[in-house]
């Protein structure tokens, strides 16, 4: 047993570098683990810093110098982020406060149609079983009221830590894209001069990263502005609420589009029952997802992130639980990493055995 092991240390962790990169690797993992939750403007920096490098390198090809293409774009960047918060957050905080508010009239309008079941399939479902669900349906839904109340009571320490991080993301941004080499080259100096694992490992990783989270972001935007005007068009209640679910949805690979389809749907039932209006409703939802996951993931991703939908799946539960939104967020370029890890490590062993040799 004790050879085995020695023998794989020896076969894997046999280099500086192979030492290195797994002494890195767990540091990372124990400082996100640790400290994720003050973090977090940075991370949420490098992703728009991510996004934004397209634009920035676009207006340097126009002829513009690095510190005035970089000074524009964190302007665009601010000037979004106070549309949003002006504009787009105040309808979505009301519109979601008048859907809480209406939560008993829906439950009690579904508790009717409910109870009519055990009329029309006796054999299937009886009036207990019925009255069983209702039951545990309150209960959750009376938990879920608790925690509405208490992020109410805790929303002033939450709103000056947003307003905290609205002036630090835009500065994080703005010297992630005008000191990016700078900051490269620094942690490059830190690592062994000779060190061609990483190196597959970075350049793998940088491509992947860049196109997984620019296409990803403009995935959220375009389904949920096309399910915004969707509903509106339709007539649906709460549109740019259930809009945003619907964009917020594809972070959440085959699970989210699962579970945002409740809320759409019940709101539409409740709104019109089961009539043409619901029929064209649950249509066009059909459309947008089928067009969401044939066209648009397929056109966004030209990069192809060879996992399979299990291993996906995985990632999404296991980095969820780990770090939350960014966990899940990540979870695929995470995933990714840790098979351009399992690939290249023992290529690059492979091939510095076969140069000792």
């Amino acid at each position: 047993m004790f050879k085995i092991l020695r023998n794989w240390i020896d076969r894997y962790l046999g280099n500086e570098e192979a030492v290195l990169f797994a002494m890195l690797l767990i540091a990372a993992v124990v400082i996100v683990w640790s400290l994720g939750s003050v973090l977090t403007p940075v991370f949420a920096g490098i992703v728009i810093a991510f996004l934004l490098q397209g634009l920035v390198d676009r207006l340097k090809d126009w002829g513009m110098p690095h510190w005035a293409s970089v000074t524009v774009t964190t302007l665009l960047l601010v000037l979004v982020l106070v549309i949003t918060l002006l504009f787009v957050l105040p309808v979505i905080w009301q519109q979601s406060t008048k859907l809480i508010g209406e939560v008993p009239a829906i439950l009690a309008e579904g508790q009717e149609q409910l109870m009519l079941l055990p009329q029309k399939y006796p054999q299937l479902i009886s009036e207990v079983q019925i009255n069983q669900m209702i039951e545990l349906a309150g209960h959750e839904i009376g938990q879920l009221g608790q925690s509405l109340v208490s992020m109410s009571v805790a929303s002033l320490p939450m709103l000056a830590t947003l307003l905290i991080y609205l002036i630090l993301v835009p500065i994080l941004v703005f010297f992630f894209l005008k000191d990016k080499d700078q900051i490269l080259g620094w942690l490059g100096n830190m690592l062994p001069a000779e060190r061609p694992m990483m190196r597959q490992v970075w350049h793998e990783m940088n491509a992947q990263v860049a196109n997984y989270v620019r296409g990803k972001v403009i995935e959220i935007l375009v389904v949920g502005v096309v399910s915004c005007i969707a509903f509106a068009l339709l007539g649906l209640k709460y549109a740019l609420l259930m809009g945003l679910l619907v964009g917020l949805s594809v972070v959440i690979p085959y699970i989210g589009a699962a579970l945002v389809t409740i809320p759409v749907m019940v709101v539409g039932f409740w709104q019109w029952g089961m009539g043409n209006e619901f029929y064209w409703l649950f249509v066009v939802y059909t459309v947008i997802q089928a067009l969401d996951g044939n066209v648009l993931v397929p056109l966004l991703f030209s990069e192809a992130v060879n996992l399979h939908p299990v291993a996906i799946i995985l990632a999404v539960l296991v980095f969820g639980g780990l770090w939350g939104f960014w966990g899940v967020f990540f979870a695929i370029p995470l995933a990714t990493l840790f098979k351009a890890i399992a690939s290249a490590w023992p290529v690059a062993m492979h091939k510095l055995e076969a140069s000792v040799d």
